[in-house]
């Protein structure tokens, strides 16, 4: 079993601005979003022997991951292959700039690929590939990941066998945690969990 999170949100989500591989702290929603993922996952799991908690290595993620941890009592790792996608030279930029100045290309379908200099979807597909790979078969999988909007969609999209553009239209929220299971995602709200 997979549970997957995506961080709880950054001042750069609350400003609109592409984060990629730059990074904003988590803003004080996205502080409690974060602490109400780790107690619904409490919950969900139980007792968390045998469980790992694995996170991206950017800030954003390890600060979510380590108010999981806290409630779970494990110990965050880290894989760089569930980092964020790159978005090249429009990591930091406004969406409401790369919209004005590339309206054929930002928002459309799969524009994620269409920035310079960033990363190629084949490459993330390899990356999370090669992560979900080494994980052990289910049903001795017990795994939570702390990820992205980019990095889950390629996780959840790889776990489900979604083509590209299935894999892109997923939702990704910040109250909500993901449940994959037997070939199958559900969607586990977060956002009514009360917070001590």
């Amino acid at each position: 079993m997979i549970y997957l999170a995506r961080h709880g949100e950054t001042h750069f989500n609350a400003e609109g601005r592409m984060q990629g591989h730059l990074d904003s702290p988590l803003t004080e929603l996205g502080q409690a979003q974060a602490r109400a993922m780790g107690e619904r996952l409490a919950e969900l799991i139980g007792d968390p022997a045998g469980w790992r908690l694995i996170s991206s290595p950017l800030g954003r993620a390890q600060a979510t991951a380590k108010a999981i941890a806290a409630r779970l009592g494990l110990t965050p790792e880290i894989d760089h292959r569930l980092i964020e996608v790159s978005f090249g030279d429009w990591d930091g930029r406004l969406r409401a700039e790369l919209a004005r100045e590339h309206p054929d290309t930002f928002g459309r379908g799969q524009w994620q690929f269409a920035a310079p200099g960033g990363e190629t979807h084949e490459s993330v597909e390899t990356r999370i590939a090669d992560w979900l790979a080494e994980l052990p078969p289910e049903p001795e999988r017990k795994v939570v990941i702390v990820c992205h909007g980019g990095s889950g969609r390629v996780v959840r999209g790889a776990y489900l066998g979604l083509s590209r553009a299935e894999t892109w239209a997923q939702d990704v929220p910040q109250d909500a945690v993901y449940r994959l299971l037997n070939g199958s995602s559900e969607r586990i709200d977060c956002s009514n969990v009360a917070v001590g």
